[in-house]
């Protein structure tokens, strides 16, 4: 399983995320689907072919619980983000982006519109 670790480049104070690297289609359906709570410094980084809307977007159905959601394009600039509510339909980003990062609700003000960040993806086994 690849990790990717994301850090935020204009805000170098905040802790980074450690995101399982997820790019099949089953591993993005899941999502994080069924799992009761997740850390504030771990998430899920979903991974598009190219910068998309549509291909970016996601759906809450089976989540227990509220996520931080932040669209990143391929240039590694946050293109959105927002708190995506459990059990809701979908979400699709303002703009297209290549990542999305689901992370713990309280990380939204560490990661604004317009940031940059960085990924790096490590195979840990």
């Amino acid at each position: 399983m690849d990790t990717a670790l994301i850090r935020n480049l204009d805000r170098l104070d905040v802790p980074q995320i450690e995101a399982k690297y997820c790019e099949s289609f089953g591993c993005q359906l899941r999502g994080l689907s069924f799992r009761k709570q997740i850390a504030g410094t771990e998430g899920l980084l979903l991974v598009q072919r190219h910068d998309s809307i549509i291909n970016a977007s996601i759906h809450m159905l089976g989540m227990w619980f509220d996520i931080c959601v932040i669209w990143i394009n391929a240039q590694g600039v946050i293109v959105d983000n927002r708190i995506a509510r459990r059990w809701r339909l979908a979400y699709f980003p303002a703009s297209p982006a290549k990542y999305v990062l689901e992370t713990h609700p309280g990380r939204l003000q560490d990661y604004r519109i317009g940031d940059h960040v960085e990924i790096s993806v490590s195979d840990t086994g």
